[in-house]
Protein backbone atom coordinates (compact mmCIF):
# COMPACT_ATOMS: atom_id res chain seq x y z
CA UNK A 1 0.00 0.00 0.00
CA UNK A 2 1.38 3.64 -0.94
CA UNK A 3 0.07 6.00 1.71
CA UNK A 4 -0.91 9.06 0.26
CA UNK A 5 -0.27 12.71 2.24
CA UNK A 6 -1.27 16.16 1.50
CA UNK A 7 0.91 18.80 3.45
CA UNK A 8 -0.46 22.49 3.16
CA UNK A 9 2.33 24.98 4.08
CA UNK A 10 0.90 28.42 5.16
CA UNK A 11 2.96 31.17 6.14
CA UNK A 12 6.40 29.62 7.54
CA UNK A 13 7.44 28.13 10.91
CA UNK A 14 11.04 27.03 11.25
CA UNK A 15 9.45 22.96 10.52
CA UNK A 16 8.01 24.28 7.28
CA UNK A 17 10.63 24.01 4.71
CA UNK A 18 11.66 20.34 5.66
CA UNK A 19 8.56 19.09 7.24
CA UNK A 20 7.56 16.91 3.81
CA UNK A 21 11.40 16.34 3.08
CA UNK A 22 11.96 14.66 6.43
CA UNK A 23 9.36 12.39 5.36
CA UNK A 24 11.41 11.04 2.41
CA UNK A 25 15.30 12.32 2.98
CA UNK A 26 16.43 9.77 0.08
CA UNK A 27 13.20 10.23 -2.23
CA UNK A 28 13.05 6.87 -3.00
CA UNK A 29 10.87 5.93 0.14
CA UNK A 30 8.37 3.55 -1.82
CA UNK A 31 5.21 3.26 1.14
CA UNK A 32 4.56 6.71 0.86
CA UNK A 33 3.57 9.61 -1.64
CA UNK A 34 3.36 13.11 -0.88
CA UNK A 35 2.02 16.08 -2.54
CA UNK A 36 2.81 19.85 -0.82
CA UNK A 37 0.39 22.86 -1.47
CA UNK A 38 1.22 26.14 -0.21
CA UNK A 39 -0.07 29.70 0.12
CA UNK A 40 3.02 31.37 0.21
CA UNK A 41 4.54 33.41 2.98
CA UNK A 42 0.88 34.73 3.72
CA UNK A 43 -1.39 33.17 5.70
CA UNK A 44 -4.75 35.20 5.74
CA UNK A 45 -8.25 33.16 5.53
CA UNK A 46 -8.27 34.09 1.73
CA UNK A 47 -5.09 32.54 1.06
CA UNK A 48 -6.38 29.22 3.05
CA UNK A 49 -9.54 29.22 1.21
CA UNK A 50 -8.03 29.08 -2.30
CA UNK A 51 -5.48 26.54 -1.15
CA UNK A 52 -7.42 23.67 1.67
CA UNK A 53 -9.76 22.49 -1.09
CA UNK A 54 -6.84 21.82 -3.85
CA UNK A 55 -6.05 18.56 -1.79
CA UNK A 56 -9.22 16.87 -2.60
CA UNK A 57 -8.27 15.95 -5.92
CA UNK A 58 -5.36 14.32 -4.31
CA UNK A 59 -7.41 12.14 -2.26
CA UNK A 60 -5.02 11.93 0.49
CA UNK A 61 -5.08 8.88 3.45
CA UNK A 62 -4.48 11.99 5.62
CA UNK A 63 -3.60 15.89 5.51
CA UNK A 64 -1.00 17.91 7.64
CA UNK A 65 -1.53 21.63 7.75
CA UNK A 66 1.58 23.67 8.98
CA UNK A 67 1.70 26.95 9.70
CA UNK A 68 2.56 29.91 12.71
CA UNK A 69 -0.14 30.40 15.25
CA UNK A 70 -2.66 27.73 14.85
CA UNK A 71 -5.19 29.87 16.55
CA UNK A 72 -4.79 33.10 13.76
CA UNK A 73 -7.49 34.16 11.32
CA UNK A 74 -6.21 32.01 8.41
CA UNK A 75 -4.80 28.47 10.38
CA UNK A 76 -8.37 28.86 12.61
CA UNK A 77 -10.23 29.17 8.66
CA UNK A 78 -8.09 26.04 7.87
CA UNK A 79 -8.77 24.34 10.69
CA UNK A 80 -12.53 24.83 10.51
CA UNK A 81 -12.29 23.94 6.98
CA UNK A 82 -10.20 20.52 7.28
CA UNK A 83 -12.70 19.54 10.51
CA UNK A 84 -15.22 19.31 7.56
CA UNK A 85 -13.48 16.90 5.53
CA UNK A 86 -13.86 13.15 5.69
CA UNK A 87 -9.69 13.24 6.17
CA UNK A 88 -7.82 12.70 9.31
CA UNK A 89 -5.50 16.06 9.52
CA UNK A 90 -2.97 16.98 12.09
CA UNK A 91 -1.90 21.11 12.42
CA UNK A 92 1.26 21.34 13.10
CA UNK A 93 2.28 24.51 14.78
CA UNK A 94 4.41 26.72 17.20
CA UNK A 95 3.94 27.62 20.81
CA UNK A 96 0.65 29.66 20.36
CA UNK A 97 -0.95 26.67 19.12
CA UNK A 98 -0.77 25.18 22.62
CA UNK A 99 -3.66 27.22 24.00
CA UNK A 100 -5.99 25.79 21.11
CA UNK A 101 -5.51 22.20 21.57
CA UNK A 102 -8.96 21.78 23.46
CA UNK A 103 -10.41 23.27 20.36
CA UNK A 104 -8.60 20.96 18.00
CA UNK A 105 -9.64 18.00 20.30
CA UNK A 106 -13.11 19.11 19.43
CA UNK A 107 -12.76 19.41 16.35
CA UNK A 108 -11.42 16.10 15.79
CA UNK A 109 -8.07 17.10 14.66
CA UNK A 110 -4.69 15.94 15.56
CA UNK A 111 -2.00 18.15 16.45
CA UNK A 112 1.81 18.65 16.90
CA UNK A 113 3.18 22.05 18.80
CA UNK A 114 6.58 22.57 18.39
CA UNK A 115 7.12 24.83 21.40
CA UNK A 116 11.01 26.23 20.33
CA UNK A 117 9.90 26.80 16.77
CA UNK A 118 9.71 30.88 17.72
CA UNK A 119 8.25 34.02 15.94
CA UNK A 120 10.47 36.13 13.61
CA UNK A 121 11.36 39.72 14.42
CA UNK A 122 9.17 40.61 11.57
CA UNK A 123 9.64 44.48 11.66
CA UNK A 124 10.49 45.85 8.12
CA UNK A 125 13.52 48.02 9.69
CA UNK A 126 14.93 45.49 11.12
CA UNK A 127 14.29 41.82 8.76
CA UNK A 128 15.14 42.09 5.09
CA UNK A 129 15.00 39.03 2.99
CA UNK A 130 18.73 37.88 4.24
CA UNK A 131 17.72 38.36 8.01
CA UNK A 132 14.74 36.03 7.20
CA UNK A 133 17.30 33.35 5.83
CA UNK A 134 19.68 33.86 8.14
CA UNK A 135 16.94 33.21 10.95
CA UNK A 136 14.92 30.51 9.67
CA UNK A 137 18.60 28.81 9.38
CA UNK A 138 19.63 29.10 12.88
CA UNK A 139 16.39 27.69 14.19
CA UNK A 140 15.99 24.88 11.65
CA UNK A 141 19.79 23.67 13.27
CA UNK A 142 18.38 23.94 16.28
CA UNK A 143 15.17 21.86 15.52
CA UNK A 144 17.61 19.34 13.74
CA UNK A 145 20.29 18.78 16.16
CA UNK A 146 18.24 18.88 19.41
CA UNK A 147 15.95 15.95 17.67
CA UNK A 148 12.93 17.94 17.76
CA UNK A 149 12.19 17.24 13.88
CA UNK A 150 13.41 13.70 14.47
CA UNK A 151 9.98 13.76 16.85
CA UNK A 152 7.94 15.47 14.75
CA UNK A 153 9.49 12.83 11.72
CA UNK A 154 8.76 9.37 14.08
CA UNK A 155 5.51 10.91 15.21
CA UNK A 156 4.26 11.28 11.52
CA UNK A 157 6.05 7.63 10.72
CA UNK A 158 3.67 6.54 13.36
CA UNK A 159 0.36 7.75 11.49
CA UNK A 160 2.07 6.41 8.04
CA UNK A 161 2.22 2.68 9.56
CA UNK A 162 -1.04 3.13 10.80
CA UNK A 163 -2.82 4.55 7.62
CA UNK A 164 -0.58 1.14 6.06
CA UNK A 165 -3.02 -0.87 8.64
CA UNK A 166 -6.16 1.25 8.05
CA UNK A 167 -6.85 2.89 11.50
CA UNK A 168 -5.33 5.97 11.73
CA UNK A 169 -5.04 7.67 15.25
CA UNK A 170 -4.11 11.22 15.34
CA UNK A 171 -1.34 12.67 17.51
CA UNK A 172 -1.51 14.63 20.67
CA UNK A 173 1.96 16.30 20.64
CA UNK A 174 3.28 19.06 22.60
CA UNK A 175 6.82 19.27 21.69
CA UNK A 176 9.48 20.01 24.43
CA UNK A 177 12.89 20.41 25.60
CA UNK A 178 13.13 16.91 27.32
CA UNK A 179 11.14 15.23 24.60
CA UNK A 180 13.47 16.49 21.51
CA UNK A 181 16.32 15.82 23.28
CA UNK A 182 15.16 12.30 23.92
CA UNK A 183 14.46 11.70 20.68
CA UNK A 184 17.58 12.88 19.47
CA UNK A 185 19.39 9.72 21.08
CA UNK A 186 21.94 11.69 23.11
CA UNK A 187 24.63 9.38 24.50
CA UNK A 188 26.95 12.24 26.46
CA UNK A 189 24.81 13.78 28.94
CA UNK A 190 26.41 17.03 28.43
CA UNK A 191 25.30 17.05 25.09
CA UNK A 192 21.77 16.02 26.16
CA UNK A 193 21.89 19.07 28.43
CA UNK A 194 23.25 21.34 25.58
CA UNK A 195 20.59 20.16 23.11
CA UNK A 196 17.96 20.92 26.29
CA UNK A 197 19.55 24.02 26.83
CA UNK A 198 19.37 25.39 23.06
CA UNK A 199 15.96 24.56 22.84
CA UNK A 200 14.92 26.55 25.89
CA UNK A 201 16.55 29.32 24.30
CA UNK A 202 15.36 29.01 20.72
CA UNK A 203 12.24 29.21 22.91
CA UNK A 204 12.98 32.27 24.88
CA UNK A 205 13.01 34.29 20.83
CA UNK A 206 10.19 34.43 20.79
CA UNK A 207 8.77 36.16 23.38
CA UNK A 208 11.35 38.99 22.88
CA UNK A 209 10.34 39.10 19.31
CA UNK A 210 6.56 39.11 20.63
CA UNK A 211 7.83 42.08 22.69
CA UNK A 212 9.41 43.96 19.82
CA UNK A 213 7.09 43.52 17.59
CA UNK A 214 3.80 44.15 19.51
CA UNK A 215 4.26 45.63 22.60
CA UNK A 216 6.82 48.39 21.97
CA UNK A 217 6.09 51.57 20.33
CA UNK A 218 9.41 53.71 18.58
CA UNK A 219 11.90 51.88 16.25
CA UNK A 220 14.69 53.19 18.24
CA UNK A 221 13.37 51.08 21.17
CA UNK A 222 12.24 47.98 19.19
CA UNK A 223 15.43 47.10 17.19
CA UNK A 224 17.51 46.39 19.62
CA UNK A 225 14.65 43.88 20.97
CA UNK A 226 14.29 42.04 17.82
CA UNK A 227 18.07 42.21 17.38
CA UNK A 228 18.56 40.45 20.70
CA UNK A 229 16.37 38.26 19.69
CA UNK A 230 18.19 36.75 16.44
CA UNK A 231 21.15 37.05 18.48
CA UNK A 232 19.71 34.41 21.06
CA UNK A 233 18.88 32.60 18.03
CA UNK A 234 22.41 32.57 16.55
CA UNK A 235 23.60 31.59 19.97
CA UNK A 236 20.98 28.42 20.32
CA UNK A 237 22.33 27.61 16.67
CA UNK A 238 25.76 26.91 17.78
CA UNK A 239 24.80 25.40 21.78
CA UNK A 240 23.01 22.81 19.33
CA UNK A 241 26.36 22.54 17.08
CA UNK A 242 28.04 21.83 20.42
CA UNK A 243 25.75 19.28 21.19
CA UNK A 244 26.39 17.69 18.05
CA UNK A 245 29.85 17.44 18.21
CA UNK A 246 30.51 16.33 21.80
CA UNK A 247 28.13 13.04 19.79
CA UNK A 248 30.72 13.14 16.54
CA UNK A 249 33.57 13.17 19.27
CA UNK A 250 32.22 9.56 20.58
CA UNK A 251 30.85 8.39 17.53
CA UNK A 252 27.50 7.80 18.94
CA UNK A 253 25.85 10.26 16.73
CA UNK A 254 21.89 8.79 16.06
CA UNK A 255 21.39 8.37 12.78
CA UNK A 256 17.98 6.62 11.73
CA UNK A 257 17.39 6.50 7.88
CA UNK A 258 14.00 5.05 5.98
CA UNK A 259 14.90 1.87 4.58
CA UNK A 260 14.20 -0.08 1.03
CA UNK A 261 10.73 -0.73 2.75
CA UNK A 262 10.21 2.53 4.39
CA UNK A 263 11.10 1.33 7.81
CA UNK A 264 13.43 3.44 9.87
CA UNK A 265 16.62 2.14 10.65
CA UNK A 266 19.07 3.07 13.38
CA UNK A 267 22.72 2.84 13.72
CA UNK A 268 25.36 5.20 16.00
CA UNK A 269 28.98 4.19 14.63
CA UNK A 270 29.69 6.28 11.99
CA UNK A 271 31.50 3.16 9.82
CA UNK A 272 28.51 0.81 9.96
CA UNK A 273 25.29 -0.17 7.84
CA UNK A 274 22.19 0.84 9.71
CA UNK A 275 19.93 -2.19 11.22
Amino acid sequence: MVVKIAIIKSGNIGTSPVIDLLLDERADRPNIDVRTFGSGAKMNPEQVEDVVPKIDAFEPDFAIFISPNPGAPGPAKAREMLSEKDIPAIIVGDAPGKGKKDEMDEQGLGYIIVMSDPMIGAKREWLDPTEMAIFNSDILKVLAETGALRLVQQTIDTVIEQAEAGEIELPKLIVTAEKAAEAGGFANPYAKAKAIAAYEMAGSVANLDMKGCFMTKGFENFIPLVAAAHEIAACAAKLAQEAREIEKANDTVLRTPHMKEGNLGSKTDLISKPE
